[in-house]
């Protein structure tokens, strides 16, 4: 049997059309996003779409301006996995084609990004004009946004926009993923010569087949010795954290996360016992996962890091694998069975598997005690085990690709969605602009960001416009004069892995705001840090000097397991 899930609207359908009459294509646009909780748009204007920000400003949407389109699409990305949706506005291919990349890894991490684009005009088109920004044909850009989005859509007619709006932005908000809005400028101000009522679409779910995956599930997880629960990124992405931690803490499951979904359950939590991420992880993690007799995996992205490069050790026949998209018990799939859904009548049916203890050395404990030593050389291990002392529930921790994220994953995060890494699509430079979407999103949090130098020089002018808008972030910049993870990955003394030094602790000063400071010991960092946390008025950038050869446990062993892979190609690399 198949049920919809959803109500008609009946007489507001005639309520909504009385609000849609007289609505510009581009005020209904408006109207729909803050429907959905948007309150900010990131982008950089251009003449293609001026019209339609000029209506933005007007607005009660607050326009960021950003410094590079790509930096705009990060903290749209960032903002929408805090905000629950994001957008980003930008000009026809110059823009929107550089604001490419940002969207392929919000599409590949499940972050719901609206992405909107002017475009020349309709009767601009006529004869097929070589018009500035266009690259071969008019559809372009639309056609490239298709393979990277849920959903595309171009507003070319008026009788069908509105609709299209609808469908558009319900597939970002269903699927966690970006869609694509193109408008010709000429359609902005133009007015449907009908009036238009939203009606949301019917979730269709599979009753059958999802009382019998619970019944299966149910009955596995009763009859469990040892079981686990690996909670993934989708378990935030839908807003499912309070459900997990009820479904754990009813049926006394030890659970663990995956490294795109750290923080995904309180990493204080009883139950908690840390990153399973195969042979990359600590191996007392690993080896409690991997020795369960069933596995129940929400929400989890089975990727390359997620698995410890293919390390992990995971038998089908022990697992119960449920996402938005597919579940599957052992060998059997279920279709048309929501993830939610699932949860709501796996918590109803209350399995009791066998209570499991939690080694003692795998329970959450308070950090060390941090012994400050003064002139000692700072170290990306102590810089972690400092940090871990000063965060709390109010602190937002983003970490960029590289050492930053692989030492981060020592961070005990204190609250269920405050940590934000790409730690899938692993694009560099993403932690900077991501902070002003984090800023933006939660004003009252301490944002927390960990780059290396490399990936700071890609994005790091973005620290423009945290100054520009008054955001008082602490950047940590991790410099050893080079792109570290590829020192470990490929050994040998490779020129490409250098980069040209800079005074990132004067930066300030060309930025106009904040303030910098130049750490070589711990104690110089204990001294920056303290002053940085308890300064809000501004930013503040630490630069701290770390070794070539320094380098967090988690990525020597993972360097240890991708090493042959990159050194010599083998795929079958043990």
């Amino acid at each position: 049997m198949v049920q919809d899930l959803g109500s008609m609207l009946g007489n507001q359908n005639e309520a909504g059309r009385r609000q849609t009459a007289n609505l510009s294509i581009g005020q209904y646009l408006i109207r729909r996003l803050q429907d959905y909780g948007i309150g900010h748009v990131f982008g950089i204007p251009g003449d293609y779409i001026l019209s339609f920000y000029g209506m933005l400003e007007k607005s009660p949407i607050d326009v960021v301006g950003a410094t590079r389109e790509d930096c705009a699409g990060f903290a749209a990305d960032a903002y929408a996995r805090i905000n629950g949706m994001g957008a980003v506005c930008v000009t026809y291919c110059v823009g929107g084609l550089s604001v490419c990349n940002s969207i392929a890894g919000a599409f590949a991490e499940k972050s719901p990004v609206v992405v909107i684009t002017g475009s020349p005009g309709l009767n601009e088109r006529i004869n097929n004009p070589l018009l500035h920004h266009k690259v071969r044909e008019f559809r372009t850009q639309l056609e490239v946004f298709e393979k990277i989005c849920i959903a595309a859509t171009e507003l070319i007619d008026p009788l069908t926009a509105f609709s299209e709006i609808d469908r558009v932005l319900d597939a970002c908000d269903r699927f966690k993923r970006p869609v694509y809005i193109e408008i010709p400028r000429d359609m902005v101000h133009a007015i449907p010569p009908v009036a238009h009522a939203f009606r949301p679409p019917a979730t269709r779910v599979n009753v059958d087949a999802m009382d019998e995956a619970v019944k299966e599930a149910h009955e596995r997880l009763k009859n469990a010795k040892k079981p686990v629960v690996i909670a993934g990124i989708e378990v935030h992405r839908f807003g499912l954290q309070d459900m997990v931690a009820k479904l754990v803490e009813q049926s006394n499951i030890p659970v663990a996360a995956t490294l795109l979904g750290k923080s995904v359950i309180n990493e204080k939590h009883p139950l908690y016992i840390g990153l399973y991420e195969g042979a990359m992880g600590r191996s007392e993690v690993t080896q409690f996962v991997e020795d369960s007799d069933c596995v129940l995996l929400l929400g989890t992205f089975m990727t390359d890091l997620n698995l410890g490069i293919y390390t992990a050790k995971l038998d089908v026949q022990r697992c119960i694998y449920v996402t938005s998209e597919q579940l599957q018990v052992s060998h059997h799939h279920y279709q048309g069975v929501p993830l939610e859904s699932f949860l709501q009548k796996l918590i109803a049916a209350g399995p009791t598997p066998s209570a499991r203890a939690i080694p003692s050395h795998l329970h959450p404990r308070p950090p060390e005690e941090y012994v400050l030593e003064a002139d000692a050389p700072i170290r990306i291990s102590r810089i972690i085990h400092r940090l871990n002392k000063a965060l709390d529930e109010q602190t937002v921790v983003i970490a960029d690709i590289g050492d930053s994220l692989f030492a981060a994953t020592e961070l005990v995060v204190h609250n269920k969605t405050d940590f934000i890494s790409p730690a899938y699509y692993t694009s560099m430079g993403f932690s900077v602009p991501a902070s002003v979407g984090a800023c933006v999103a939660r004003p009252k949090a301490r944002v927390l960001v960990i780059a290396g130098d490399g990936a700071f020089q890609m994005t790091g002018q973005e620290l423009s416009t945290i100054v520009r808008r008054g955001f008082s972030p602490i950047v940590i910049i991790l410099d050893n004069h080079g792109y570290g993870t590829e020192r470990f990955l490929h050994a040998g003394d490779w020129e490409y892995n250098e980069i040209h030094a800079w005074n990132y602790h004067q930066l300030p000063a060309v930025y106009g705001g904040g303030k910098g400071y130049l750490i070589h010991t711990e104690g110089e960092f204990e001294a920056a840090l303290e002053q940085a946390w308890n300064d809000r008025s501004q930013m503040h950038i630490l630069h701290v000097k770390i070794s070539d050869k320094d380098g967090s446990e988690t990525l020597l062993r993972m360097a240890e397991r991708l090493g042959q892979r990159v050194e010599k190609g083998d795929t079958n690399a043990k």
